[in-house]
C-alpha cells in the first residue's frame, strides 16, 4: 500500500469522525453552513510522515574537541514556544454535504421517509404504448388483441358438429330433443342448424341408437381446442368491435415545488437562548426540504405586534421591545402566499416559533382561523421556552388543543438542545402521516 492510498484511508477515516447529525443540530455550529451547503466539523486525522533527526554534529567521536566513543548529548528541542499540553484546542476541518445528502441523512437518523409532493406540470412525453382506443391509424391497430378477441369467439362459438349428428341417430329423438340435450351439455348449437342436419339425415339412420346415454359412451367426442391443434385455423371470425388501437402513455413530469413560510417572534420575551433554539429547529428543517424539493423558495417573517418581511440573515438574529400579537404574521404569510404561491402550483410550509407568549384572545380569535384559512401541507409552531412554560405562554397548547385530531398540524415544545431533534421529528412525521 503506497502513501497515496494511506492518505484516501485516512480521509476515510475522517470522514467517519464527522460529528453525529443529532450532535451537530443540537450543539454544532450551524452558522458556518451556508444555505445550500451543511458543513459538519471533523477531527483532523495527523497523516503519517518521516521525522528527522534534529542532531546535525556528525557521527559518533567526531566534532571539534571529540573522542572516539564520547556521548554527543541529547538533542534539544527548538521550540521556545510556552504552554502545556492540553491547553490547546482540536483542530478541525469540515465534512461538506448538500442539502439532499443531508435530507437522506436526517430521514435515516429519525426513521424517516417523506416522498415529496409534484404539483406544477413541467413537461409532458410521450410513454410506451400502453394505453388503448377505439379509433386510430391502421400501423397501430393491436392485432394480438385483435386476435385473441376472435379466437375467443371461434371457441364460444364452435362445436363438434359429429357428435351432435350422433345424437340426431337416436332412436325417437328429433331436433327438439336434441337441441334441449345440446344446451344441457353447453354445446353452442343453434335450432336451425339442427333442423337442416336432421332433414339431411337419411330415415333409416335416425334410430343407430337405443338411447342417447349409448351414444355418449360411444361416440368421442372431440373439444374445439383438441380440433384446433389437430387440424389447425381455416378462419377467426375478427369483428371490427374487437378492434382496439394502441397510443402512448402521456408521461407528465411535475415540478416539486416548495415555499417554506419561517414566523418568528422577535418581541421583547425573546431573549438570546430562545432565539438560539429558533434557529436551530428552523435551520435543519429549511436544508432537509431544500434537499427534498427539485426547487425550494423561502420566507421570512418577523413580528412582535406588527409583521414585517426579512430576509434569512436577519430573521434568526433580529430582536424588538414590542409586544406580541402572532395574528399580525399569519396575515402577511396569507397575503404573500396568496399573490406569488399559489396553492395549485406550491407546496407550502408555514412553520412558527416563539415562546407562546400572545396578546389576549388572538389565539383563539384570529391565529387559529387564519391557520385554518391557509391551505398548507403542514402547519407547526414550535414553543421555546429555556425555563419552561410562562403563566401566560398558553399559545402552543391552544394551537395543540384545537387541532388535536388534524392531520396537518403539528406542535412541538423546546426547552433545551437536547429537544431539537424531538421537535424535528415531531413536524417532520406530522408531514409524513398527513
Amino acid at each position: 500500500m503506497g502513501l497515496r492510498d494511506d492518505l484516501e484511508r485516512y480521509r476515510e477515516v475522517g470522514e467517519q469522525r464527522r460529528q453525529d447529525l443529532a450532535e451537530f443540530i443540537q450543539y454544532g455550529d450551524l452558522g458556518n453552513s451556508r444555505a445550500d451547503t451543511v458543513r459538519i466539523p471533523i477531527k483532523i486525522v495527523d497523516l503519517p510522515e518521516f521525522a528527522y533527526d534534529r542532531r546535525d554534529q556528525g557521527g559518533v567521536g567526531q566534532g571539534e574537541g571529540a573522542e572516539e566513543g564520547d556521548p554527543v548529548g541529547q538533542p534539544q528541542d527548538d521550540d521556545d514556544g510556552e504552554g502545556e499540553p492540553g491547553e490547546d484546542g482540536g483542530e478541525h476541518e469540515y465534512y461538506e454535504m448538500d442539502p439532499e445528502e443531508f435530507a437522506q441523512e436526517l430521514d435515516e437518523r429519525l426513521g424517516l421517509d417523506l416522498e415529496p409532493k409534484g404539483k406544477k406540470v413541467i413537461e409532458e412525453t410521450e410513454g410506451d404504448f400502453t394505453d388503448i382506443t377505439r379509433t386510430g391509424p391502421s400501423s397501430t391497430l393491436d392485432f394480438e388483441r385483435l386476435f385473441k378477441e376472435g379466437l375467443k369467439r371461434k371457441m364460444a362459438m364452435d362445436f363438434d358438429e359429429e357428435y351432435v349428428r350422433e345424437a340426431l341417430r337416436v332412436d325417437g329423438w328429433g331436433p327438439a330433443a336434441v337441441y334441449e340435450w345440446a344446451r344441457e351439455a353447453n354445446i353452442p348449437v343453434s335450432r336451425a342448424w339442427i333442423e337442416d342436419a336432421y332433414e339431411d339425415l337419411p330415415a333409416d339412420e335416425r334410430d343407430r341408437w337405443d338411447s342417447v346415454e349409448e351414444m355418449e359412451a360411444t361416440v368421442d367426442h372431440e373439444t374445439t381446442a383438441q380440433r384446433i391443434r389437430r387440424e389447425g385455423l381455416e378462419e377467426i371470425p375478427f369483428r371490427s368491435e374487437d378492434e382496439r388501437y394502441r397510443y402512448p402513455e402521456i408521461v407528465e413530469t411535475r415540478e416539486r415545488n416548495v415555499v417554506v413560510v419561517n414566523i418568528r417572534d422577535v418581541s421583547g420575551s425573546m431573549r438570546q437562548k430562545k432565539r438560539e433554539l429558533v434557529e436551530r429547529t428552523f435551520t435543519p428543517l429549511d436544508w432537509y426540504l431544500q434537499g427534498k424539493y427539485d426547487n425550494a423558495e423561502f420566507v421570512y417573517i418577523a413580528h412582535d405586534a406588527e409583521a414585517w418581511e426579512v430576509d434569512r440573515e436577519e430573521f434568526f438574529g433580529i430582536r424588538s421591545g414590542g409586544g406580541t400579537r402572532i395574528s399580525s404574521a399569519y396575515e402577511l404569510a396569507a397575503a404573500v402566499l396568496d399573490e406569488q404561491y399559489p396553492w395549485s402550483e406550491w407546496n407550502r410550509y408555514v412553520f412558527a416559533a416563539g415562546d407562546s407568549e400572545n396578546s389576549s384572545n388572538d389565539t383563539e380569535q384570529r391565529v387559529i382561523p387564519l391557520m385554518e384559512e391557509i391551505p398548507a401541507n403542514l402547519h407547526a409552531y414550535v414553543e421555546t421556552q429555556p425555563s419552561g412554560n410562562a403563566i401566560n405562554a398558553t399559545h402552543a397548547e391552544e394551537v395543540e388543543r384545537h387541532f388535536r385530531t388534524v392531520d396537518d398540524v403539528a406542535v412541538a415544545y423546546v426547552s433545551s438542545p437536547e429537544d431539537v431533534v424531538d421537535a424535528i421529528y415531531e413536524v417532520l412525521s406530522t408531514e409524513e402521516e398527513s
